[in-house]
């Protein structure tokens, strides 16, 4: 292996800066000459591509969003545009591939594998939806960033008596809002993978009010159905004045946690030694704290389940 190409794509994810860095460095002390695809597949039809040197990722371990820049590419799914972009990977002569993104970005990489491109993936979402792995990339930063919102507006709703109501992203996956809830002290954590029971919550922050609390945080997934009809639902219930706070894709961008760079950095240079030992179609994975390797299509048919356990104490500790 000679030469070796990196793209991201999908949403963009705080830690992907120091996947690619990783990749890179690691590609170089072994010999191995690199390309950086720009803007994920879109960029990979059209030839938007650079060397990259120990340099062009000096100074980004720290940043968040992608340097490579990300897209969506409704092109890349059909067949000319796929076709395109398997031609410029052979006429760069780039012998293997590394993809970082979501699900959507791993089943492209799977797709490649299908022509013979060896590529490997790394799970690199906030929403933290992959299968067969504890972390993708950037969840860790993302629940950070919720919770020091939690932290601020919980000043606000003790002052004014008020309950807030703070809806974070995740798609169909209520992993941020569970973890940030948990950790941030919620009254009430709303997630799509357990229907919401509206009367509990009311329930919850009457017997709250009973007792002299002045204010409740209640965290909704956007999977959820959206804070502002869980409000209402809210306010029906218990006559109370609600506020709604829709974090929205201030929960992506931002410095990468330690966690994450640390995480990132493993997963990068794991996936370079893949395509060194000659595997393709793989995932890079974290397990119990291992990087671990598994076949793509094999992971993506998996579903990524909520720990039942940390639900059933997050109900215990908002009692």
């Amino acid at each position: 292996m000679k030469r070796i190409g990196i793209l991201t794509s999908g949403g963009d994810a705080a830690g992907m800066n120091a996947a690619i860095r990783a990749v890179v460095r690691t590609a170089i002390y072994h010999g191995i000459e690199v390309e950086g695809i720009l803007r994920g597949y879109a960029g990979l039809i059209y030839g938007e591509i650079r060397e990259l040197n120990v340099s062009s990722v000096g100074d980004i371990i720290h940043r968040g969003g992608t340097i490579l820049l990300t897209a969506r590419s409704t092109e890349f799914m059909e067949p000319d545009g796929f076709n395109q972009a398997v031609k410029m990977l052979k006429r760069r002569n780039i012998d293997g591939l590394v993809v970082i993104g979501g699900d959507g970005s791993l089943r492209g990489a799977s797709k490649l594998h299908g022509q013979g491109i060896r590529v490997v993936g790394i799970p690199a979402t906030i929403d933290n939806d992959i299968p067969c792995t504890d972390y993708a990339i950037g969840f860790d930063t993302a629940v950070n960033t919720v919770i020091d919102a939690i932290n601020k507006l919980r000043d606000t709703a003790t002052s004014h008596e008020r309950i807030f109501l703070v809806e974070v992203m995740g798609r169909d996956s209520g992993q941020i809002a569970l973890n940030a809830g948990i950790a941030g002290g919620a009254e009430s954590i709303l997630i799509p993978e357990f229907e919401p029971n509206f009367d509990e919550v009311s329930e919850r922050i009457l017997r709250g009010r009973d007792r002299g609390k002045l204010h409740s945080i209640i965290i909704v997934a956007e999977g959820v159905g959206g804070a502002m009809e869980v409000s209402r639902e809210i306010k029906l219930r218990t006559g109370l004045d609600t506020r709604v706070t829709i974090l929205g894709h201030i929960q992506r961008g931002g410095t990468p946690t330690a966690f994450d760079r640390m995480l990132a950095s493993r997963m990068g240079a794991k996936a370079v030694e893949l395509l060194l030992e000659g595997k393709s179609n793989q995932m890079v994975g974290m397990k119990n704290n291992t990087i671990i390797e598994c076949d793509i299509d094999w992971a993506l048919a998996q579903s990524k389940e909520i720990d039942e356990e940390v639900y059933r104490l997050a109900n215990i500790l908002a009692i």
